[in-house]
């Protein structure tokens, strides 16, 4: 009977060294949980710089042009979309252009919604109802948001007689920009230019859409686009003289 008792005596000294022990161990491992703490520190300092990070890189991602949509009738416009189809800026490219900018407030507007308003405005109602034409280029990178933009616009202009729609790919805008015509009127340009070499592009910056194609069929040879107009009979009598 003493041996038990002294048996379970040793046990629980034993146990109540180890415990001693294995608190010692814990102690100079973490330093009195000092170094604890600084790991929650270090932690809380990550969280903060992944929340920064995150927030610019939203940021950066929102305020990323993916897309031109450039509009040209005479207001000569384009606007920049951004991945998730919100416009995120815009710019005019002559007077005509600034007036109906100022006249509207698209931004952070879905692109959708901001064509129809631009398309529904008082002053290109009135264009198209006169018989100008407007031309819309979905500019981007040939992915499925441009195609998928370029669709809903056809679909959108469907009803306008004198409407056109097309693609054309990003890296055909920088020239555009820094001849400081937007990328439908520069297209135009490009045109004029292959038929009659001497045209500038002041020429052609505030000429409607309907002058430079009348002045492409008159220089084309292809009707008589400028059959009406007076002077010597070429098509270009007072061209970019005339503001809308």
């Amino acid at each position: 009977m003493n041996d038990k008792i002294k048996e379970a005596f040793e046990q629980i000294q034993a146990e109540d060294e180890l415990k001693q022990n294995t608190k010692n161990f814990i102690f100079d491992k973490t330093n009195g949980y000092k170094k604890g703490k600084a790991i929650n520190y270090h932690r809380l300092a990550s969280a903060f710089a992944c929340i920064a990070f995150l927030a610019v890189g939203s940021h950066w991602l929102y305020f990323t042009p993916t897309v031109e949509i450039s509009i040209d009738i005479n207001p000569s416009v384009e606007l920049d979309v951004n991945r998730f189809n919100r416009i995120i800026s815009f710019e005019s490219y002559n007077d005509d252009g600034q007036k109906l900018m100022d006249s509207l407030d698209i931004k952070f507007m879905d692109y959708s919604e901001a064509v129809n308003q631009i398309i529904e405005s008082e002053d290109v109602v009135s264009l198209l109802s006169d018989g100008e034409v407007m031309t819309i280029a979905v500019i981007g990178t040939d992915n499925a948001q441009s195609q998928a933009i370029l669709s809903n616009i056809q679909a959108c202009t469907a009803g306008e007689r004198n409407a056109y729609c097309y693609y054309a790919h990003s890296e055909e805008v920088e020239k555009a920009h820094e001849a400081g015509l937007s990328y439908g009127k520069y297209k135009a340009y490009l045109e004029l230019q292959a038929l009659d070499p001497a045209i500038t592009v002041d020429e052609i910056r505030n000429m409607t859409m309907r002058e430079i194609r009348d002045l492409l069929s008159a220089l084309s040879g292809g009707g008589n686009g400028g059959a009406n107009r007076p002077g010597n009979g070429n098509g270009r009598q007072n061209r970019g003289n005339r503001k809308r």
